[in-house]
């Protein structure tokens, strides 16, 4: 549902709230990280410092602050702040919250709507927002892990400033742990024993996320050897159990995440199930993004096996959408579908070898007039200048085809798409060879690039 506080909550509470609630930063001194959104002199910083805040969109991965962020802005304007989920909220909830907000407006406070996983209201729930984002009575902040091209609508996006938050970096996670260590809100109070490593080890598994990372030292603090005197020692046994090794040896940005995804597409190219599905798992347990390789799957079945197997393309758009749907752990067995049908599937670049070959025409030849023959002419002036004179409609004859040329002049004859025998492409072969002969068309030049 929702929450409406002028204050992030009571101190009673917080003493037994998780490491990472407690450590909240609650200015723009204690935040860590995005230092090109709100460094000293950024853009974003000198809006919260003029108080001139308007509604906008956060879009990053988890953990990196978007609800933190959201909190010090609505402190620091003296906005009352209304913290609303998109998973378990319809339009209902919102309703009674624009409610609140416009008697709010009444009394002369502003409401700081924060909309968490705004991607997941639909079409209508998010419409249901514009009225009052366009009016004033609420400021919209909206965090977002997905593209918001995408996932928010136009007319809301319109209205809204997207700031980009980037995922945390290994220096910020260990200041993070260190000051955890420190902090009376944190362990300042207490003797705890860990090394630097493994505060390094910490910082490498979280993968950017600060959430993951406080929660992973309150684990390892909690299972630590407690001693007679109280203190807490954190060692490699402990450490070991709180993270999975393997996955410090798998960046989403290094050079093993580029290597992992080459050695899943050229498994799959080369048709071995077996292979891909070992690399597809090998990215998953590193912590990947079960969406990003879905778009792999998705330009794959495109580049490599194309009009060989057609009902590859929505084959992987299908499991993509799954992927969507119901997140990790499930979306596995979805990814493992894709990976072997693509894998098994009869292969052919054709259609990439086209694209790159029309390309490089396009970026080294001088731009071509499209022939008058095959421009539309919906004007008297259009007519007088030839425009579509000579068109043949196709349907007009026997064959469904005419002889007329579609490709400008100076290309006149170029050949982009040339299928292979390959598949389902053997049959699109045979009937292009058949449609040349009837045109009278010989051996052409061929683009490559």
């Amino acid at each position: 549902m929702y929450q409406m506080s002028l204050f992030d909550g009571q101190e009673e509470a917080k003493a037994y709230a998780p490491l990472a609630s407690r450590l909240r930063p609650e200015s723009l001194e204690e935040y860590v990280g995005q230092q090109h959104l709100v460094g000293p002199g950024k853009i974003l910083r000198q809006l919260i410092e003029r108080d001139q805040i308007s509604s906008m969109i956060f879009w990053g991965p988890p953990g990196v602050g978007k609800t933190t962020l959201a909190r010090i802005i609505a402190a620091h304007t003296q906005c009352v702040f209304v913290e609303f989920s998109a998973v378990s909220s319809g339009i209902k909830e919102v309703r009674e919250v624009m409610a609140q907000a416009e008697e709010n407006r009444r009394m002369g406070m502003r409401t700081l709507l924060f909309v968490d996983e705004i991607h997941r209201f639909n079409k209508a729930q998010q419409d249901a927002f514009l009225p009052y984002v366009e009016k004033g009575s609420i400021i919209l902040v909206g965090a977002t892990t997905e593209n918001p091209s995408f996932e928010i609508n136009s007319a809301l996006l319109s209205r809204c400033k997207v700031f980009v938050l980037r995922a945390l970096e290994e220096e910020d996670l260990e200041r993070l742990l260190l000051h955890a260590l420190k902090s009376p809100k944190g362990y300042g109070g207490q003797s705890i024993v860990i090394g630097r490593d493994q505060i390094r080890a910490i910082a490498a598994f979280a993968n950017g996320d600060a959430r993951t990372a406080l929660n992973t030292l309150e684990m390892a603090v909690l299972n630590g050897e407690l001693d007679s005197e109280g203190t807490v020692t954190v060692d490699e046994r402990v450490l070991e159990q709180c993270i999975n090794r393997r996955s410090l040896l798998y960046d989403k940005k290094g050079e093993e995440h580029y290597n992992l995804i080459s050695a899943l597409h050229k498994s799959m190219r080369n048709s071995d199930p077996d292979a891909a599905l070992y690399w597809m798992n090998r990215m998953l347990d590193g912590g990947e993004e079960p969406l990003y390789i879905a778009r792999r799957l998705i330009r794959f079945a495109s580049e490599d096996v194309g009009m060989a197997d057609s009902q590859a393309l929505p084959l992987a758009v299908s499991v993509y959408q799954a992927c969507h749907f119901l997140g990790m752990p499930e979306c596995d067995v979805h990814l493992a579908h894709a990976v072997v049908y693509l894998s098994m599937a009869p292969k052919s670049n054709a259609l990439y070898m086209g694209c790159l070959a029309s390309q490089k025409d396009i970026r080294e030849l001088p731009a071509q007039p499209v022939p008058l023959q095959i421009r539309n002419a919906p004007t008297g002036l259009m007519k007088d200048l030839h425009y579509g004179e000579g068109y043949q409609y196709a349907h007009d004859t026997a064959e469904k085809l005419t002889r007329m040329h579609c490709l400008p002049d100076e290309l006149l004859n170029r050949r982009y798409y040339l299928p292979t025998g390959e598949g389902a492409e053997a049959a699109v072969k045979e009937r292009l060879e058949r449609i040349r002969a009837w045109k009278g068309l010989g051996d052409e030049p061929e683009a490559r690039p």
